[in-house]
């Protein structure tokens, strides 16, 4: 982000007078409009008191101070006097995918144009601002420099408006223009927490925008005790006295847990604090691995002021590659590809309301005691336990084989700690994708998968499980995901010769009992024979672009062994209220009413992983209902009964649920569900299926307290429904789900 001068010392005008029809005094949350400006004062977490002042200058919205105070008689201590709102966005073309493209041509699907503008907003592989891009890897291509712009936001407000909203109060300013966005600036106080959260929410006409935004505040002052601190990905303590030469663009830090905070120091002011953050989940669009670029800023404007914020980069970086043979490593930085091509921003359809937001969060501690306070909305960065529940994870291509096979058995990947460190109980990995010989039929690949089952056993512990899955993209169309509840040994081919060469099943010596498989109703006579489960990895997308819908009238799809498909935040679409809502949310919702239960697996879908990576913030997770993780040379029964029976939930790690059942019958039915959540929660729903028909009721909770566990309960009418499942997500757009009950 460019320099811009702080505008502090300018004499402030007043705002004109702020409609406030909307909003409703209560304890804990009031606005009080003055000569001197619009003053929230609201209650924190501890019961401290918070004050934000707003005005307006010429147009331009100031936050005239940021203030806190521990009791409502002590001393306030200001954090900030004098600032300004600065986003930034950058802005290129949305295009479909080669690999969107070649499922749909094969299943005979014409690319018309309404066939691509549906598909090209679940794009993966595209990087809008990769110019010219790969040849093969987009439609459309080349891209132009012309088609990327970089634009700052510039205000033009003459008013404010205040609105009460159950615990939150929000103060908006219209006349926001940000390039090819316009709309109004936000902020939003949130009765018992220290959160402030700042946006813009706009909308654009053009067709085919992808974008990413940066946002903060300038015009902090440069005081002598003026400090950033943060966290580096190796969790040592940095700082920044902002004693440098001033900064022409932002300076992106690669700050553990996406965090840094300004101290204030012990002045006359008195001791506080001041964090920058980004929405812990929403913020990330989906990618193959989660190197830390840098998500928050700070830029010395001048020798007197600051600006800090959060960011999103404009390119990848590549993963570092492990392995000690010279061919499997090339091959793994080709794979890395250095300029992956599948950056691919947010979705902005036209006319949709993007909401592009960074959070602040004041304290009357210092930067390391403030630090705790900020990661409990995301419990430190961990899944947190829950009796009667394992954390579970899925889909990771880390190509175990080839790492064991270059550096031994007793090799110790950096992928294992990083899972550790989360919370992780339970991941499948899915080997021989682009590793291995995933299509060799003898003793080449019997062999790999010797070397991955022993793998799997070795690194599994008491509480850990490493499960050995397989990603086949062999018969059943489209990607997709084979998992058994033992180490079982098979082959797969597509489109096999006229005459098999293998019988379907045949003990070898040294493997025991080995499957050939080659066409679909083989494949499901594996997965029936050995009590396995599969599910179409990104649905709808990518390489299952048209599936699973191509797939719903066969005999595998309905099947109890066909589980369903896989959720993912893919694509990001700030305008949506719930992660994936147009793609995940909607065919978990379609398979329910095509067929018997169908459930939605949370996987990662990535690549490498290393410890010092931001992983929690781009991976959604399975919470499923198990006393004990299963020890590997138990086999992992349970396990999959458990997800085929639905007995899990998804979720993003702040919203958490203890139970949920069904009360009642017909009119009279109600959902209940125990919740936990971090951040301001925003809705719960029951959502419903009669077979053609999908409907909701919606239980509005901005009136509930952040930080907390309430019992729900939400009265409804099943006569005649399907299936019904419970969600629940919060205002930063972090959330949970059930899996659909049947309910005939």
């Amino acid at each position: 982000m460019t320099t811009k001068l702080a505008l502090f010392f300018l004499p402030v005008l007043a705002v004109a007078q702020c409609d406030l029809t909307a909003y409703k005094p209560g304890p804990g949350l009031t606005a009080t409009q003055s000569p001197g400006g619009l003053a929230v004062t609201w209650t924190g977490e501890r019961s401290e008191q918070l004050r934000a002042v707003f005005a307006i200058r010429s147009g331009q919205p100031v936050v005239q101070e940021l203030a806190i105070r521990k009791t409502p008689t002590a001393k306030w201590t200001i954090l900030g006097n004098g600032l300004t709102p600065e986003f930034q966005v950058t802005t290129g073309k949305r295009r479909l995918s080669e690999q969107q493209m070649a499922p749909l041509r094969e299943l005979g699907i014409a690319l018309t144009p309404e066939v691509v503008e549906r598909e090209k907003w679940f794009a993966f592989w595209d990087a809008p601002l990769s110019v010219p891009g790969r040849a093969g890897t987009n439609l459309d291509l080349p891209r132009k420099p012309e088609e990327i712009r970089r634009s700052h936001a510039t205000f033009h407000a003459g008013s404010c408006k205040v609105e009460s909203n159950g615990a939150r109060l929000e103060v908006s300013f219209p006349g926001v223009e940000l390039g090819i966005f316009s709309g109004e600036l936000r902020y939003t106080a949130y009765r018992g927490s220290n959160l402030l959260r700042q946006e813009v929410i706009a909308s654009t006409k053009e067709e085919s925008v992808a974008y990413k935004y940066d946002g903060g505040l300038q015009g902090f002052q440069i005081k002598t005790d003026s400090t950033l601190v943060w966290r580096d990905s190796a969790r040592g303590w940095q700082q920044y006295g902002f004693g440098g030469s001033p900064n022409q663009e932002g300076v992106g830090l690669q700050a553990r847990n996406r965090l840094a905070i300004l101290e204030t120091g012990s002045g006359t002011l008195g001791a506080g604090s001041l964090a920058v953050l980004p929405p812990s989940h929403k913020f990330f669009f989906a990618r193959e691995i989660e190197t830390n670029l840098g998500y928050v800023y700070y830029r010395k404007d001048s020798e007197t002021s600051f600006a800090i914020g959060a960011r999103q980069p404009e390119r990848e970086e590549a993963f570092r590659p492990a392995g000690v043979s010279d061919a499997v490593w090339t091959r793994r930085v080709a794979e890395a590809r250095g300029d992956l091509q599948n950056f691919a921003l947010y979705n902005a359809p036209p006319g949709t309301n993007q909401r592009m937001a960074v959070y602040f969060y004041l304290s009357a501690k210092d930067a390391k005691a403030t630090q705790p306070d900020v990661m409990a909305y995301t419990h430190d960065d961990i899944y947190k336990p829950v009796p009667g529940f394992k954390v579970l994870v899925s889909h990771f291509h880390f190509h175990l084989n080839e790492q064991l096979s270059d550096s031994g058995m007793d090799y110790q990947p950096t992928w294992l700690p990083t899972f550790r460190a989360l919370g992780i109980n339970i991941a499948i990995l899915a080997d021989f994708h682009s590793d291995s010989h995933p299509t060799d039929t003898g003793r080449l690949r019997l062999d790999e998968q010797k070397v991955y089952f022993e793998g799997s056993r070795r690194y599994s512990d008491r509480d850990f499980l490493l499960i050995p899955g397989e990603e086949p993209d062999a018969n059943f169309g489209g990607h997709y995901m084979f998992v058994f509840p033992k180490p079982v040994y098979f082959t797969h081919l597509r489109k096999p010769p006229v005459a098999p060469l293998q019988p379907f099943q045949e003990t070898i010596d040294g493997y025991g009992k080995v499957y050939h498989t080659t066409t679909a109703a083989n494949e499901l006579d594996l997965l029936k024979q050995e009590n396995g489960l599969v599910w179409q990895t990104h649905p709808r997308t990518k390489g299952s672009a048209g599936y699973p819908d191509a797939t719903k009238d066969t005999d595998f799809f309905k099947s109890d062994r066909f589980l369903g498909g896989s959720f993912q935040s893919l694509p990001v679409d700030q305008s949506e209220k719930r992660i994936c809502e147009g793609r995940c949310l909607k065919l978990l919702d379609d398979m329910n009413n095509w067929s018997g239960p169908k459930y939605m697996i949370s996987e990662g879908d990535t690549y490498m992983k290393h410890p010092d990576d931001e992983t929690y913030g781009q991976l959604v997770v399975n919470y499923v209902k198990l006393d004990r993780v299963p020890k590997f040379d138990e086999g992992w029964d349970p396990v999959l009964k458990a997800m085929r029976a639905g007995d899990f939930y998804n979720t993003t790690g702040e919203v958490l649920l203890r139970n949920w059942l069904i009360e009642g019958k017909g009119a009279q039915s109600a959902y209940n569900a125990e919740v936990e959540w971090t951040f301001p929660p925003e809705f719960a729903e029951v959502v419903w299926g009669d077979g053609t028909i999908t409907d909701r009721k919606i239980l509005d909770l901005t009136t509930m307290s952040p930080l907390a566990t309430k019992k729900l309960r939400i009265p409804f009418d099943a006569t005649g429904k399907k299936w019904v499942r419970f969600a629940i997500w919060d205002s930063a757009g972090n959330g949970a789900l059930t899996q659909p009950i049947h309910l005939k």
